[in-house]
C-alpha cells in the first residue's frame, strides 16, 4: 500500500456460505496486507467443510458460533478477538465485509487505504443507488434511513446500510459497547459515531449484488422496523420528554400574555418577547431536568452541559419571539398559533444540536 507496513484485518461474518467464499478469502490474502477472520454464525452442517478449508489457510482464522446469533453479535465477537491479538500494534484497523462476494477485493483495498489515510474516521464503502440496480426494498430501506439521518442528526450519509466499513484500531473498542445483534447493530454504529463526533467518510464502491442473499438474510419488515427504531427512538424519547415542558411553555405564554394585556401592556414585539421569556424560563428548566435525568441520564459535566443547553435555549427565545412577531405583523393571526408553528420548527433544530453538541461525548445509560 505505502511505507506503513501495518496490516488490516478483514472481518467476514458468514451464514451458510457457498464455496466461493474460499476463493474470495484467498484473493484477499494474496493481496499481501490482509489477514482474514471469518465468523461462522451457526451455519448448517453441510457447510462445515468450507470453514475447515478456511481455518487451515495461512493468515485466516475461523471463529464459530454454536447457533446463529446474528450479524451484530458476530461483528462484536470479531472486534473482541481483534483487540486481544498479541500483535495488535501491527494492525491499522479492520474492514468488515460479507461472505457472498458482493464486495470485490479492489473495494476492500480502497476502504483500507482510506482508513489508513484518515485513522480517526469511520470509512463507509457506499453504493451508488442511482446507477446500480438494487432491489426496491433495499433502495427503500436506505432512502428511509438516509432521510432520517439527514433530518434528525444533520449528517448526509448516502448508504446507511453498507456492510463494507473501515474501523481504525482506536475506534473498535468503542463499537463493542454498542447495542444490537442483527442488522440494526450497524445502524447503531452510525448513531454512535455521530454522538461521539466521529467524522464519517464515504467512498464509492462497486457492488456485485447477490439477490438470494438478501432474500435469505434481510427481512424487509422486521429489519427495517429494527433499523428505524434505532434511528427514531432517541428522537421519540426526546419528544416525549419535551412534551410536558412544551405544554407548560404554551400554557404560560397564554397566561402571561392575557395578564399583561389586562394590565394594559400594548400588543407588539416587547410584549411577545417578555411573555416568551417568562414562559421559556420555567419550561426550559423543566425540559433540562427531564433530559438530564430521564433522556440522557447524565451524571457529570453538568456545568458545561448547562452552559450549552441554555445557550441554545436563550437563542431560541429571541429567535422564536422575533419570528412570532414578524409573522403576527404580516398576518395579524393568533400569536399562540403562530408560536406553536415556529416552536415546532425550532424543536427539530434543538434536537439535532442537543444530540450532536450539548450531550456529545457523554456516556449515556440505555
Amino acid at each position: 500500500m505505502d511505507n506503513d507496513n501495518r496490516k488490516t484485518l478483514v472481518v467476514i461474518p458468514a451464514l451458510n456460505p457457498t464455496s466461493s467464499l474460499i476463493d474470495y478469502v484467498e484473493e484477499l490474502i494474496d493481496y499481501g496486507s490482509f489477514d482474514v477472520l471469518v465468523i461462522d454464525d451457526g451455519s448448517k452442517a453441510e457447510t462445515k467443510a468450507i470453514f475447515n478449508r478456511l481455518n487451515i489457510m495461512k493468515n485466516c482464522r475461523v471463529l464459530s458460533h454454536a447457533k446463529t446469533l446474528g450479524r451484530g453479535r458476530a461483528l462484536k465477537n470479531a472486534f473482541n478477538y481483534f483487540l486481544n491479538l498479541p500483535n495488535l500494534d501491527n494492525y491499522i484497523g479492520l474492514v468488515t465485509s460479507d461472505s457472498d462476494g458482493q464486495h470485490i477485493v479492489e473495494d476492500v483495498v480502497k476502504v483500507a487505504l482510506e482508513m489508513k489515510k484518515n485513522p480517526n474516521n469511520l470509512v463507509l464503502g457506499s453504493r451508488n443507488f442511482n446507477v446500480f440496480s438494487l432491489p426496491q426494498k433495499i433502495k427503500f430501506a436506505n432512502k428511509v434511513t438516509s432521510l432520517a439521518f439527514r433530518n434528525l442528526y444533520g449528517r448526509n450519509i448516502a448508504d446507511t446500510q453498507t456492510i463494507l466499513r473501515g474501523l481504525p484500531k482506536n475506534m473498535v473498542a468503542l463499537m463493542i459497547d454498542v447495542e444490537g445483534e442483527r442488522f440494526d447493530y450497524e445502524t447503531r454504529m452510525l448513531t454512535k459515531a455521530i454522538a461521539e463526533d466521529i467524522k464519517i467518510t464515504e467512498i464509492e464502491i462497486e457492488t456485485v449484488f447477490n439477490y438470494s442473499n438478501v432474500e435469505k438474510n434481510f427481512n424487509p419488515i422486521f429489519d427495517l422496523i429494527s433499523i428505524c427504531k434505532v434511528i427514531l427512538l432517541p428522537f421519540l424519547k426526546f419528544s416525549l420528554a419535551s412534551l410536558s415542558a412544551f405544554l407548560v411553555d404554551i400554557s404560560l405564554f397564554r397566561v402571561f400574555l392575557t395578564i399583561l394585556v389586562f394590565l394594559g401592556v400594548k400588543k407588539g414585539y416587547l410584549l411577545i418577547l417578555l411573555t416568551t421569556f417568562l414562559a421559556r424560563a420555567i419550561s426550559s428548566f423543566i425540559n433540562f431536568l427531564i433530559n438530564k435525568n430521564l433522556v440522557f441520564k447524565q451524571e457529570k459535566n453538568i456545568k458545561k452541559t448547562i452552559y450549552k443547553y441554555y445557550t441554545i435555549s436563550l437563542s431560541k427565545i429571541f429567535l422564536s419571539s422575533f419570528l412570532v412577531y414578524l409573522l403576527w405583523k404580516w398576518t395579524s393571526g393568533s400569536e399562540t398559533v403562530i408560536k406553536i408553528i415556529i416552536d415546532t420548527i425550532l424543536f427539530f433544530l434543538s434536537y439535532r444540536l442537543q444530540y450532536t453538541w450539548v450531550f456529545k461525548n457523554i456516556k449515556n445509560k440505555k
